[in-house]
């Protein structure tokens, strides 16, 4: 099978790569082992502030984005983290001072993915007392009989049918004085149409969202809604398979072959790698180093291992930012020859030097509308 561009790796990155080329009528094939990083995605493209190409390209997809300079959202543990370019239902709250004069915190009975005393205690500290109140709801019975049925995907699945109902049982919980409400970010898994309907019931009190232990329910939406846009496009996903090999000559890459295809082999003018850093599997590590599985492509990495990690669980770890080596085209080498038809994108690039690229879901989208515009200027 020979394709325009082929594309290792279908979560954020290589969707974005393959929309981009797919709109200008680039035939191209991502290959997919099945779940990525957006099953834990918290919502916001950190460090990614204006970026009108990537807010157009999710547009047209009918993912809804919202951009407030100088926000910050709440997260699960109870932290504060900067925040500007968010999908559509996470909320974005002003830079300081607190969020409300009296704050609700909504959870459910057996669900153990929210934490409303750690937001409680937070929000405390901000300026911001709260109630916390536990809606029941006879929908979720089936669910509360086993721990490992109540978790967010299965709750987005019951709650998204009956979102009126859920907006009544919250106003039953309401107390003097409270003006805003916290909510678990588990509805709208085929869109954020339920969540903006919550928010819309509960008017005029101010409704937060709030992000849960994984799975991301945003996360599972915002990749099921790229996919679909991708495949009308008439791109190829390849969903249940992993890249193994490529053949590499002088430079240019021929081909890859896949563990499910067997002998055949996916042959295109040019290749993306998005496959992730190590929890994705795109980087492999062993007691004396770190490798690129499918190419071998030059790793930059300290030899001592010792440098590798901090002794302190709980301090920025060096590991996380390691990656393979790119040019300023993001082009990666092998024993130091550039691969002049690969590029690479997305976490497997490890810290961006000079910060061009940015981190995390921010760094996805740049360095794939990168790399997939330096094809489409060939």
């Amino acid at each position: 099978m020979r394709f325009d561009t082929i594309i290792i790796g279908g979560g954020l990155a290589g969707l974005t790569a393959g929309i981009r080329l797919q709109e200008e009528g680039r035939r191209t094939a991502i290959v997919s082992s099945g779940q990525s990083a957006l099953h834990f995605f918290s919502g916001s493209f950190e460090s990614l502030k204006d970026c009108p190409e990537a807010e157009e390209l999710f547009d047209r997809a009918g993912v809804r984005l919202h951009n407030l300079p100088g926000s910050r959202r709440l997260l699960p543990g109870g932290a504060f983290r900067e925040a500007v370019l968010s999908l559509g239902d996470v909320s974005l709250l002003p830079g300081e001072g607190p969020i409300g004069k009296k704050a609700l915190i909504v959870s459910f009975n057996g669900y153990h993915d929210f934490f409303p005393e750690l937001l409680a205690g937070a929000l405390e500290k901000d300026g911001t007392p709260s109630i916390q109140g536990i809606v029941e709801m006879e929908e979720l019975a089936a669910l509360r009989k086993s721990p490992t049925e109540m978790r967010s995907v299965n709750i987005a699945r019951v709650l998204d049918k009956c979102p009126d109902k859920f907006v009544q049982k919250v106003k039953e919980l309401l107390a003097d004085g409270v003006d805003t409400v916290i909510l678990p970010q588990v509805f709208g898994l085929d869109g954020d149409e339920v969540p903006r309907a919550i928010s819309e019931g509960l008017a005029p009190l101010k409704v937060i969202f709030v992000g849960t232990l994984p799975p991301s329910v945003p996360g599972i939406r915002t990749q099921n809604m790229l996919r679909r846009r991708y495949e009308r496009l008439g791109g190829t996903f390849i969903i249940g398979d992993s890249v193994v090999s490529g053949a590499v000559h002088e430079g240019i890459v021929s081909s890859v072959a896949s563990h499910n295809l067997d002998t055949y082999r996916l042959f295109a003018d040019n290749f993306i790698l998005c496959s992730g850093s190590f929890f994705s599997k795109g980087l492999h590590s062993s007691p004396t180093a770190i490798e690129e599985p499918v190419f071998g492509l030059d790793v930059e990495f300290p030899e001592d291992r010792s440098l590798w990690y901090e002794a302190d669980f709980f301090e920025p770890q060096p590991y996380m930012g390691i990656g393979v080596k790119a040019d300023k085209d993001l082009h990666p080498s092998i024993g130091g020859e550039k691969v002049t038809n690969l590029y690479v994108a997305g976490a497997i690039l490890g810290a961006s030097k000079d910060g061009k690229y940015g981190t995390g879901a921010g760094k996805a989208i740049k360095s794939a509308l990168a790399a997939a515009n330096k094809i489409l200027s060939l």
